[in-house]
């Protein structure tokens, strides 16, 4: 599989702005309707086209477009205007200290990526709240750039409750996080392989508060994360067959 374009969906501006500045990414001020808040740059790397498409500012609260919902959108935006042979979802996480996770470790999502907010215990509804959505064999790209692998998990809260930690043990997540499985299921319905790539700020299962930990490690997360995101689209961008099994898309 060549790989032509590459759109990664971020959500925060303090995550994206490592990476714009790393690449040279420019602005595409037209790319989108004017009254949606998206923020998009462009750029190539070897001959591949790259698309960064960023949640903005909420204009009622004046912060970042976080969770699901904005999450959804930049997905279709991206898909429907640059027409992406892959999706790269990358940001910020929380780990599990009993799993092996620091502050600053990137993850590559790998199995699956499941939501573990959605309890809805009716038949046929309790499947479709997990979504479980396949990522592709990124055994060799996590090798090749030194990631971690594990299943992520999103929710659409900072917070953990109680609920929210036992569907995660349930399955099996080992990044906690709030946007990848709804761009998951975006790339489901247009069979486009996604990558999720994760970096911790915050350890979810020890007793400093998440926020705390989350804003005193932003700056570091994302620093780390822009250093194995470019290694990634470089990756990508050069390599003829970037998964260990072509056929092995989001299902």
């Amino acid at each position: 599989m060549k790989i032509s374009t590459i759109a990664v969906i971020m959500a925060m501006a303090d995550e994206a702005k490592p990476f714009i500045e790393a690449l040279g990414l420019k602005p595409a001020v037209s790319a989108f309707d004017s009254r949606l808040p998206m923020e998009v740059y462009t750029g190539a790397v070897e001959k591949a086209e790259v698309v960064l498409v960023v949640g903005g500012k909420d204009r009622r609260f004046g912060v970042d477009n976080v969770g699901t919902q904005p999450a959804t959108l930049s997905t279709y935006l991206a898909i429907d205007t640059f027409k992406p042979d892959l999706l790269i979802n990358a940001g910020t996480a929380g780990g599990f200290k009993s799993k092996g996770a620091d502050i600053g470790d990137v993850y590559i999502g790998s199995d699956s990526i499941r939501f573990h907010d959605r309890r809805i215990p009716i038949p046929g509804f309790a499947a479709y709240g997990i979504g479980s959505y396949r990522t592709p064999d990124v055994d060799d790209v996590a090798t090749a750039l030194g990631l971690k692998k594990g299943v992520v998990s999103t929710g659409n809260s900072l917070d953990m409750l109680p609920e929210d930690r036992l569907v995660i043990q349930a399955n099996q997540g080992v990044v906690k996080e709030m946007e990848a499985a709804a761009i998951a299921w975006v790339a489901d319905l247009y069979q486009i392989p996604l990558i999720a790539l994760k970096s911790i700020t915050d350890l979810v299962d020890t007793d400093t508060p998440t926020q705390d930990d989350f804003l005193k490690n932003l700056n570091l997360a994302s620093e780390k994360l822009q250093e194995k995101l470019t290694a990634a689209i470089y990756y990508f961008a050069g390599n003829e067959r970037p998964f260990a099994d072509d056929t092995s898309l989001a299902s």
